[in-house]
């Protein structure tokens, strides 16, 4: 545990000092006194409604999060699974996104449930998530036709997953044949577990499901992208909300493929990429678009995840240190009622109570009758 743990902060590291270098070169390409200076003519007074369309996103992914637990049939108070949900946004900068089974360890220390009955969940959200991307790419794509044969790709690997997930027949055989070997012998159960609740999540019906709210929930950050350029002094039409939706869902999927932490690097430099082919060909603006966008919803949304998971931990303490009170109290209480009978027997007479301490007769030591 504790490698896994000196493993994932070393994850972390790396993964801060890739986002400010990241972020120095797209400053730099845009150039640092230009760009701030159309960071300081930005209309600050959208920055409160960017925001409130990246929390439209968490509020919709959230549902999403319930209708998995309930598919799960993994009970717990809402409050508290609220908590887990944005504490999974503190590991959005771990190599691919893997601190998000931090959720799935949260769930385990609240209701007891396995990490290899839940973790499931966190794939099938990246799923539905990429599946509702590509849905909203699919819009520009026929205008744009800008990477297709990469979205082509993705679209292929994730469909094949999820058929050899639903064709129950092939994906036992296989498990079957995987328990054969020594070193998935240890791990049989574990994974027949992490393979029963994926085809719960992945059968057509909630997939669908799971995927019309992923369209929703990320068209609030593709709107938010669309205010960030109209921001920044971009006249605002029709035409630019589609190449906002565009932008951002490529940039998204881009940075997912490459398994970089956030997607750093990669996500922001296609979304300059873009920004500067379709919207703008300035790069002060385009850089200034990028570092925004990305200031509202990975670091925002990281921020919401620190915030919640130390009121998880406050919370989870708080409960611990209450039920010992309760437990200290109960036995505390116990013993006094013990004392309290001991203290109102019957005290027997003075002469009684020698009696009953003097020896007995040597007759009826030796068992011999009265006369």
């Amino acid at each position: 545990m504790g490698l896994h743990i000196s493993k994932l902060r070393t994850g972390i590291v790396f993964s801060l000092v890739l986002a400010f270098v990241v972020t120095t070169a797209v400053a730099l390409y845009a150039d640092v006194p230009q760009m701030l200076g159309a960071l300081a003519r930005f209309r600050w007074e959208y920055l409160p409604l960017i925001l409130a369309l990246t929390l439209f996103n968490y509020i919709c992914r959230f549902f999403k999060w319930q209708y998995f637990l309930k598919r799960l049939g993994v009970h717990i108070p809402w409050i508290k699974s609220l908590l887990i949900f944005l504490s999974g946004l503190s590991m959005a900068i771990t190599p691919g996104k893997v601190g998000e089974l931090l959720k799935s360890y949260l769930l385990k220390s609240t209701t007891g449930d396995p990490i290899s009955h839940t973790s499931p969940i966190i794939v099938a959200e990246r799923l539905s998530d990429g599946l509702a991307m590509l849905i909203l790419a699919a819009t520009g794509l026929a205008l744009y036709r800008f990477n297709w044969a990469v979205l082509l790709i993705l679209l292929l690997v994730g469909l094949a997953s999820i058929l050899l997930i639903q064709n129950r027949t092939l994906s036992l055989a296989i498990l079957s044949s995987g328990e054969r070997l020594p070193f998935m012998a240890r791990i049989a159960r574990p994974v027949r577990a992490f393979y029963e609740s994926s085809y719960t999540l992945l059968q057509w019906r909630p997939l669908l499901l799971a995927v019309s709210i992923g369209v929703i929930s990320w068209s609030g950050e593709c709107v938010a992208l669309y205010f960030v350029f109209t921001g920044l002094g971009i006249a605002p039409s029709p035409d630019l909300l589609l190449k906002s939706t565009f932008i951002l869902s490529v940039s998204s999927l881009i940075g997912s493929a490459s398994g970089l932490p956030g997607g750093l690097g990669t996500a922001d430099g296609s979304m300059l990429g873009l920004t500067r082919l379709l919207v703008t060909t300035s790069a002060t603006l385009g850089g200034a678009a990028t570092l925004l966008i990305r200031l509202c919803t990975l670091w925002f949304g990281l921020g919401l995840g620190v915030i919640a998971l130390l009121t998880f931990r406050a919370t989870q303490h708080t409960g611990i240190s209450m039920k010992q009170e309760d437990s200290e109290e109960e036995n505390s209480t116990q013993g006094l009622e013990h004392e309290t009978t001991s203290n109102t027997l019957p005290t027997l007479p003075l002469s009684e109570r020698q009696r009953g301490l003097e020896p007995a007769s040597a007759p009826a030591r030796n068992g011999d009758k009265a006369l």
